[in-house]
């Protein structure tokens, strides 16, 4: 039993307002780790048993470790989650909810990371929070799982944090001869490293990570994520925090499902399909969750942002 759960799939009404377009979402803020990371992290992690390691060792503060972490809990395997000082409190709390055993080390995730990896021996796993290619084949059972409703989209609409989401839903595409429908990447100002190495025509990494939306805090996005904007149809869109925010609180009212705004990047662009997205009749966004940001921190930007 793959420790992932099979997400649902639906039309938006809020979102699908415009004749003749549909706006369809898959769930991925319904895993029980509370992001689509638990696909590809317990794909590997499972894997990585297979091949005979004894314990997991993450760096990620956020949603990769606490993926991590559920995973091991559910093996029986031991976790280890570095995570640097910036990482928030409910973080860590929602990583050590799942047993494993949190290390604060170093000002950034760089530094987090190097302290991870100089851990790790010959019976441990590496769990990468997005740069791994066993990671993109798990994430790639989201489109699996679309292709087996019987609804091909005409684009795909996902945020990019570090390019692991990219990959899995390039390759679930490609698996199921869908290498033709495009991918519509969304970032926000402040962590759109993909979308200036696009415009830079290499792979550019930001001096820091300006943004709110800390889940999509990679400072350099995985080589295969920008390799893959050479061979696959992809379009880049940049929105701002406050469109982000604004995203999350509507889309809380709407579907009573909290996200964050990682995830609100690309549900901006969701609802605004109509105009930003027009030529597409049936969008497929990947809703993909994540569990560090809640209710009252939503409403406090919202605030902030004059929402």
């Amino acid at each position: 039993m793959p420790l992932h759960l099979h997400t649902p799939l639906f039309e938006s009404g809020a979102m699908s307002a415009r004749d003749g377009q549909s706006v369809w979402l898959k769930m991925e803020a319904m895993q029980p780790p509370g992001s689509f990371k638990i696909r590809g992290i317990g794909f590997a992690c499972e894997e990585y048993v297979r091949r005979g390691a004894t314990r997991f060792i993450s760096s990620s503060g956020g949603n990769a470790g606490i993926a991590a972490a559920y995973a091991g809990r559910r093996l029986g395997v031991p976790v280890v989650v570095v995570v640097p000082e910036t990482t928030t409190e409910r973080a860590k709390e929602l990583i050590a909810r799942e047993n494993a055993q949190v290390i604060v080390h170093g000002a950034s995730f760089q530094e987090a990371n190097a302290l991870a990896q100089s851990m790790v021996t010959g019976t441990d796993a590496f769990i990468h929070p997005f740069d791994d290619p066993l990671l993109w084949q798990g994430h790639a059972s989201m489109i699996d799982e679309v292709a087996a409703a019987r609804f091909k989209p005409d684009a795909v609409l996902l945020s990019v944090g570090g390019g692991g989401l990219l990959c899995g839903v390039v390759e679930g595409l490609r698996r199921n001869g869908w290498s033709d429908v495009p991918v519509v990447a969304v970032e926000t100002v402040g962590a759109d490293s993909f979308a200036q190495s696009l415009a830079a025509g290499e792979r550019i990494e930001l001096p820091g990570i300006s943004s709110i939306a800390t889940s999509l805090g990679a400072r350099r996005v995985a080589e295969q994520a920008f390799a893959l904007a050479q061979q696959h149809p992809l379009r880049s869109v940049v929105v701002s925090d406050a469109e982000a925010v604004q995203a999350c609180l509507r889309f809380m009212d709407d579907h009573r499902v909290v996200v964050e705004p990682a995830c609100g990047a690309s549900l901006a662009v969701a609802y605004d399909a109509a105009r930003s997205l027009g030529q597409y009749s049936k969008v497929l966004v990947i809703v993909c969750g994540g569990v560090t940001a809640t209710v009252q921190q939503l409403q406090k930007w919202g605030e902030v942002f004059g929402g």
